[in-house]
């Protein structure tokens, strides 16, 4: 998902996709810890995700209190 995308979404959107991610970046080092994880890859994309989200977030909280 683009940053652009992300914009246009909802706080709650977001929170729930980032909860999604989160989710996923745990059974990725589940995963990893028991030599199961195949694309590797995807540890750095999810978190690089939940770094965009989270700022996202954290953009909507500042405006919405200004």
């Amino acid at each position: 998902m683009k940053v652009t995308e992300m914009r246009e979404k909802t706080r709650d959107q977001l929170e729930e996709k980032l909860l999604e991610l989160k989710k996923e970046a745990f059974n990725l080092r589940f995963q990893k810890a028991s030599g199961q994880l195949e694309n590797t890859a995807r540890v750095r994309f999810v978190r690089r995700s939940i770094a965009k989200v989270s700022t996202i977030l954290s953009e909507k909280l500042v405006t919405a209190t200004e």
